[in-house]
C-alpha cells in the first residue's frame, strides 16, 4: 500500500514538473469588414487551416479593429506589430516592382488561374528580387479581371473613356485610365459610393466582385468585359519574420503545407465565385457588353507602352522579366486548362 502511495506521488510529481506542449498565438491584422470574402473565405479558412495542420500547437487571433490604415499592413508585419497582415502592395507605390508582372492587361479572365500562376512564378523567378526579404511571405495573388463600368455612353466606342473621370486604387490602373484618355480620380474602395453618387466620378475599374460588394449597382449602368481584363490587383499575405522562426521545423512545414501555392489557388477561387455573383447580381440592373474587337486592338495598341515601361521595372530588380511573363503566361494557361 505504501509503495502504491509513493508511486502514485511520483507519478503526480511529474506530471507537475513535465513541460506543457508549446503553443504560439498568432495575431492576424484585418482591416476589411468580417463579411469581405477576403476575409470570410480566405483569411478565415486560413486560419482554421493553420490550426489544424500544426496539430493546434499554433493558434491565431483575428483582431476585431485595424490597427491602422491598408497600407501600413505590409510595415506592421515587418516590425512584428502584428504577425499575420494582408494587403495591396499598389498601395505603397515604388515599393514593389516585381507585382508589375500580375497586373499588366489582358493576362486571364480566371483569378485562380492567374494567382496560382503569378505564385509559382514569384517562387521561382521573382522571389531572388529580395523585395519580401524582411518578412515570410504565405501567398501573392490576384482579384478576377479588372473591367470598365461607366453611367453612361457608347460601350462601343475606342474612345468611350474620353474625358471620362474614373475612380481608381493604386497601381498600373491610374497609368492605364491616362493611356486611354480618361482622367483618373483617387480614392479608396470605400469611397467609391461617394465618388459616384456625388459626380466626382463619371465611371469606376473593378472587377464583377467589387461593384456588387460596395453597392455601386444603382451608380452605374453600362459594364465592358474587357478580354483578359484591364488590368488584375495584387495582393500579400505575409508573416513577421521572427514569429516565423520562432516556430519549430515540423510547424514551419506544416504552415507551409496550406499556404504558398493552396492559399494562393484558395483566395484566386474565392474571387471567381465573388465575380460570378457580381454578375448576377447586375442582371437587368448594368447591361454588360463585350469589348469590341476595334476596341481591344486599340487599346492593346495604347498600353503597349505602359506594358514596356512595367517591364523595364521588373527588369531593374534583376529579374529577368521576359523570361518571368513567358514563365506566367504559360502557367496561366496550364491552369486555365485544368
Amino acid at each position: 500500500m505504501l509503495f502504491k502511495k509513493l508511486a502514485m506521488t511520483a507519478t503526480a510529481a511529474l506530471a507537475l514538473t513535465a513541460p506543457a506542449m508549446a503553443q504560439t498565438t498568432l495575431t492576424v491584422a484585418n482591416w476589411l469588414p468580417p463579411t469581405h470574402p477576403l476575409v470570410s473565405e480566405v483569411i478565415v479558412p486560413m486560419t482554421e487551416q493553420i490550426e489544424a495542420a500544426t496539430g493546434g500547437s499554433v493558434t491565431t487571433n483575428i483582431l476585431p479593429a485595424p490597427l491602422g490604415p491598408p497600407p501600413a499592413h505590409f510595415d506592421f508585419a515587418v516590425n512584428g506589430v502584428a504577425d499575420i497582415t494582408f494587403g495591396v502592395q499598389g498601395y505603397s507605390p515604388g515599393r514593389f516592382k516585381t507585382t508589375n508582372l500580375a497586373e499588366l492587361p489582358f493576362l486571364g479572365d480566371s483569378a485562380e488561374a492567374v494567382s496560382v500562376a503569378y505564385w509559382r512564378t514569384w517562387e521561382e523567378m521573382l522571389k531572388p528580387a529580395g523585395e519580401y526579404d524582411e518578412v515570410k511571405v504565405l501567398a501573392v495573388f490576384t482579384h478576377g479581371p479588372g473591367e470598365i463600368f461607366i453611367k453612361d455612353g457608347d460601350v462601343t466606342a475606342t474612345d468611350v473613356l474620353d474625358g471620362k473621370k474614373m475612380r481608381v486604387g493604386g497601381g498600373i490602373i491610374q497609368e492605364i485610365t491616362t493611356a486611354l484618355g480618361a482622367v483618373p480620380v483617387e480614392g479608396p474602395s470605400s469611397k467609391a459610393y461617394e465618388l459616384l453618387s456625388q459626380g466626382v466620378a463619371d465611371g469606376i475599374f473593378f472587377p464583377y466582385e467589387s461593384v456588387s460588394f460596395f453597392g455601386l449597382i444603382p451608380q452605374l449602368s453600362q459594364g465592358i468585359s474587357v478580354p483578359g481584363g484591364l488590368y488584375n490587383t495584387s495582393f500579400y499575405i505575409v508573416m513577421n519574420k521572427a514569429k516565423w522562426e520562432s516556430l519549430t521545423p515540423e510547424e514551419q512545414t506544416q504552415i507551409d503545407s496550406v499556404t504558398g501555392e493552396a492559399l494562393a489557388r484558395m483566395a484566386g477561387q474565392m474571387w471567381d465565385r465573388a465575380d460570378a455573383a457580381g454578375i448576377e447580381a447586375m442582371k437587368d440592373k448594368i447591361t454588360v457588353t463585350s469589348a469590341t474587337q476595334e476596341q481591344a486592338d486599340a487599346w492593346t495598341a495604347a498600353l503597349e507602352p505602359i506594358v514596356e515601361a512595367k517591364m523595364a521595372e521588373v527588369g531593374e530588380t534583376g529579374v529577368d522579366a521576359a523570361a518571368a511573363l513567358t514563365m506566367m503566361r504559360a502557367e496561366i494557361a496550364k491552369v486555365a486548362a485544368e
